[in-house]
């Protein structure tokens, strides 16, 4: 699919009047894009804003009560649920669709595959050249998320086993932004969602067994779980505003929304 990298999403809806705000996590931003447009069709008078700047963002928005739905691609951390507490705020979660987590290099590398280890090693900063996994004798350059991004969290603790990333690792502020780096970088080397994988990049297959099998991030191998990289895509909101979100995250759930999950690079949920 064409990569989409949006900031800000304005979309023309009101719900009794009254306007929704979505915001968090950079690899939700084009699924809930496409989920809000999609409604509209049906109800004219709704009205959404779509903002990014990562998971933390969007939990720390619901927190300050800035946002109607946060959206996030790493569950809730403990600190933010004792703030919740604190601010009085009583939260729900939904699943809206998972994610499989492509590790994508510049279609130049020679290098086509990875162990589960040797990426752990590539991100702390073990291993520093791509001749020591196969590849060129070329100095690997390392892109990341920043801090804030679930996409971060989730990668450093089910790839590098929580292990800090190296200090020379370049941070990142979107997804988009990786992509476009690793692109026009010959020794380059990020994460993104699957939904942001197009031809101006080559995904890496990853073998979670030491090197017996090698699977690609794929739609296919997300959904018959053989990629072993896929996590849950989530909101969150607070249950005082629960009656205004509702008629939303049913069409997310419902056959016609889980459609557009999958139209626009997301997993399903079933």
């Amino acid at each position: 699919m064409k990569r989409v990298i949006i900031s800000v999403i304005a979309l023309a809806f009101a719900i009794n009047g009254q306007a929704q705000r979505i915001k968090g996590s950079d690899t939700m931003l084009p699924l809930s894009q496409k989920e809000a447009e999609s409604y509209m069709k049906t109800n004219s008078t709704f009205k959404v804003t779509v903002t990014g700047g990562g998971s933390g963002v969007g939990i720390a928005a619901l927190i300050d009560n800035t946002t109607d739905l946060a959206q996030s691609s790493r569950k809730i951390k403990m600190d933010e649920k004792i703030k919740l507490q604190e601010s009085g705020v009583t939260y729900k979660e939904v699943i809206a669709a998972y994610d499989a987590l492509a590790v994508v290099v510049n279609p130049n590398n020679g290098v086509s595959q990875l162990t589960r280890e040797q990426l752990e090693g590539i991100f702390i900063g073990k291993i520093k050249n791509w001749k020591e996994v196969g590849g060129d004798d070329a100095k690997i350059i390392v892109y990341s998320r920043e801090t804030s991004s679930g996409t971060y969290e989730f990668f450093k603790e089910h790839v590098m086993n929580k292990k800090n990333f190296a200090n020379d690792v370049l941070s990142m502020p979107a997804t988009g932004a990786i992509i476009q780096s690793v692109s026009q970088t010959k020794g380059a080397i990020g994460y993104v969602g699957l939904a942001y994988l197009d031809k101006s990049v080559k995904a890496i297959k990853v073998s979670y067994d030491k090197g017996k099998n090698y699977v690609e991030p794929s739609m296919v191998n997300a959904k018959n779980k053989t990629y072993p990289v896929v996590r849950p895509l989530y909101y969150y909101y607070s249950t005082k505003v629960e009656n205004k979100v509702k008629p939303y995250l049913d069409f997310v759930l419902s056959a016609e929304g889980q459609k557009i999950v999958e139209s626009v690079g997301y997993v399903p949920l079933k």
